[in-house]
């Protein structure tokens, strides 16, 4: 039980990496606070979780919703040790002058602000607990991105570098921090980071850009995000770590 004793929060847990990753999380010992704005997604990941995990319903844009997150988890199962911030989103595929600035905000509150308000509650909490690990869900889209995602690959290269940043402003506070960056997976958001109809013939021509020949899965991203919040990673923050079959080789 690598994560026994430990308490974690995963925002997005309602479905994709971020159920991936709860559901890692408590098989391998944790108690999970699985926070998404739609609630009864987090009430069915926590319910099929059992005991061990609590659902949370909230916006991670919002101040106040993530102080009562943190406030929650905390009266539930004690200062957490792991905050996950998996939450995102994106818009369409398009050509960049295609997107409102109701698309960019959007974008840029929930991959980025909500990253702002969870190490402005969570933080110091850690700090008087000895510590803490923090991930930080980017992307390669901030490493090699793609046309058509220009606003979300702006946002998420902003949570790479962020990433990197904290681990090192942190470090003095024992809290380890790391960007975990996907490729394209197999999730809610894949047609609109395609941008066409999500039919075998487009998989096939974005397959074809990653070398392990797949796309990525929530079991690939809940394996590292185990790691890097295990003891086993204890030396390990500031990393930016690509969870991406070869794609930005």
């Amino acid at each position: 039980m690598r994560l026994n004793g430990k308490v974690a929060i995963v925002t997005g847990g309602g479905g994709g990496f971020g159920e991936g990753i709860a559901r890692r999380y408590a098989a391998e010992g944790a108690k999970v606070a699985v926070l998404d704005l739609r609630g009864d997604a987090a009430e069915r990941v926590a319910r099929e979780i059992g005991a061990s995990a609590i659902a949370i319903a909230a916006d991670v844009g919002s101040a106040e919703d993530v102080q009562a997150a943190v406030a929650r988890t905390t009266e539930a199962f004690g200062t957490p040790h792991i905050l996950v911030n998996n939450a995102g989103t994106t818009h369409r595929n398009q050509p960049l002058m295609d997107v409102d600035e109701e698309a960019f905000d959007r974008v840029f509150r929930v991959n980025v602000k909500s990253i702002f308000h969870f190490v402005r509650a969570l933080a110091p909490a850690m700090r008087d607990n000895g510590g803490g690990v923090i991930l930080n869900v980017g992307s390669t889209a901030g490493i090699r991105p793609r046309p058509g995602l220009t606003w979300y690959n702006a946002s998420k290269g902003a949570v790479n570098l962020m990433s990197k940043s904290l681990a090192v402003e942190l470090a003095p506070w024992k809290i380890r921090v790391n960007a975990l960056c996907p490729v394209m997976g197999e999730t809610g958001l894949l047609e609109a980071f395609m941008g066409v109809p999500d039919t075998p013939e487009n998989r096939a021509k974005f397959v074809a850009t990653i070398p392990l020949g797949r796309m990525s899965r929530a079991s690939d991203i809940a394996n590292v995000a185990l790691f890097l919040a295990s003891d086993e990673a204890e030396f390990i923050t500031g990393v930016e770590m690509p969870i991406d079959g070869g794609r930005t080789v």
